[in-house]
């Protein structure tokens, strides 16, 4: 299994369609294998659902994400867990534990100067 989370300076990086990385990390039998941080190519918003794609990313983590960035990866078959702060590392040992939780209120609704809740 692969989980992507976004990336920055070792914290959940907290608006999707803004993030310049995503540390990805490979799981076997429940535990963390191996892990890297990639670039996300120039991308933004819906092109980053490919880099997703392309790295076979199954569970995705982040802080704020929009409603249709939301469905896009839903709809390729990548569970999101959203309004997730702090350590990346931390989140997904909290997953592979079974007690992250998924704040599904945790959204961005504009593209100009906002903040992600």
């Amino acid at each position: 299994m692969k989980i992507a989370v976004t990336y920055e300076n070792g914290e959940v990086f907290q608006h999707f369609g803004r993030t310049q990385q995503f540390k990805v990390y490979d799981v076997e039998d429940g535990k963390v294998k191996d892990s890297r941080v990639i670039g996300n190519e120039g991308l933004s918003h819906g092109a980053l659902g490919e880099i997703l794609m392309r790295e076979k990313v199954e569970v995705f983590i982040c802080g704020g994400i929009g409603g249709g960035a939301k469905d896009m990866l839903a709809s390729r078959n990548i569970k999101v867990f959203a309004g997730i702060s702090g350590s990346a590392d931390d989140a997904v040992d909290l997953y592979l534990a079974g007690t992250l939780r998924d704040d599904p209120n945790a959204s961005c609704h504009s593209h100009g100067n906002h903040s992600c809740h």
